[in-house]
C-alpha cells in the first residue's frame, strides 16, 4: 500500500520509522547517508519524504550488502555518481556468486576428504610434526594453534620432546578445517562437523552444514535483490511501501 507522507518530518519521525535513535539520524544525515538538510532560521533541520526514503534504502541495502557498502552505495549516490553505486552493487552480486562457485568446490573437496580412510603406514612412526602439517596445508603454525586451542584439532603430544604429533587423522581433520575455513565457516559451527565424523564416520553434519551455508546464500540473494529494488525507486523518486 502506497501512503502520502507530509512534507515537514523531524529526526524523531525518521528514527521511529527505523526503530533506532535520532543521534544515529543526525549521523547519517553528516556521513552522507541522506541527503543534506537545509535548516531552518532557529536551526532545525529540515527533512521530509526523500530523507525517509533514502534512510529505508539504507537499511534494506544493508541486509544484503553489508553496512559499509550500504554507506558507499548511499554516499556515491548523494554525490551525483550512480554509476559508481551501481558499480558497487554489481560487485555485491558478483561476490556473491564468487561464494556460491567457492561453497561447491568446497563441498566436493570436503566429501573427498571425509570419505578417505586415514592411513599412518605413509607417515612417520612419530608422526607429522605441526611444522609439517602447516606447509603440507599452505597454512601458518599459527592457525593450527588456533584450531587446536578451540578444540578442533586434537594432535597428541610426544612423551619425550612434548611436540605435537599429527596422525593421518589430524591431517585430515586440518584439511578439512582449512577448507571449512577458506569458505568463511566459523570455528564454532566446524565443530559439530568434525566430531559427527569422529564419532560415527559419517559425513551427515558436513552436508547439513553446506545446506545451511547454501540457505544463507539464498536468504542474502534475496536481501540484496530487496535492496537493489529499494534503490532503483529511490533514484526513480517513486513513493515507499509500507
Amino acid at each position: 500500500m502506497v501512503r502520502r507522507e507530509r512534507s515537514g518530518l523531524r529526526p524523531i519521525d525518521l528514527a521511529r520509522a527505523a526503530g533506532i535513535s535520532t543521534q544515529q539520524i543526525r549521523n547519517y544525515l553528516d556521513a552522507g547517508i541522506l541527503p543534506p538538510a537545509p535548516r531552518t532560521p532557529s536551526g532545525y533541520r529540515k527533512l521530509d519524504v526523500r530523507h525517509r526514503r533514502a534512510l529505508l534504502t539504507y537499511r534494506s541495502l544493508s541486509r544484503g550488502f553489508g553496512w559499509d557498502t550500504a554507506r558507499s552505495i548511499m554516499q556515491a549516490v548523494h554525490d551525483g555518481d550512480v554509476p559508481a553505486a551501481l558499480t558497487l552493487i554489481d560487485a555485491g552480486h558478483a561476490a556473491l556468486h564468487d561464494e556460491r562457485r567457492s561453497l561447491w568446490d568446497a563441498g566436493e573437496a570436503l566429501e573427498a576428504v571425509a570419505g578417505e580412510t586415514p592411513d599412518d603406514s605413509a607417515l612417520p612412526k612419530s608422526g607429522m610434526r605441526i611444522g609439517d602439517v602447516a606447509r603440507y596445508l599452505g597454512v601458518r603454525t599459527s592457525a593450527l594453534r588456533v584450531w587446536e586451542s578451540s578444540g578442533l584439532l586434537l594432535p597428541s603430544r610426544d612423551p619425550h620432546t612434548a611436540y605435537r604429533r599429527f596422525t593421518s587423522a589430524d591431517v585430515r581433520d586440518a584439511r578439512m578445517i582449512n577448507i571449512l575455513r577458506k569458505g568463511r565457516y566459523p570455528l564454532p559451527q566446524i565443530r559439530p562437523i568434525l566430531d559427527g565424523l569422529r564419532r560415527t564416520g559419517s559425513s551427515d553434519a558436513l552436508r547439513e552444514a553446506i545446506a545451511r551455508r547454501q540457505t544463507e546464500l539464498t536468504q542474502r540473494a534475496r536481501a540484496m535483490l530487496e535492496g537493489a529494488g529499494r534503490l532503483h525507486n529511490y533514484l526513480d523518486g517513486g513513493h515507499d511501501e509500507d
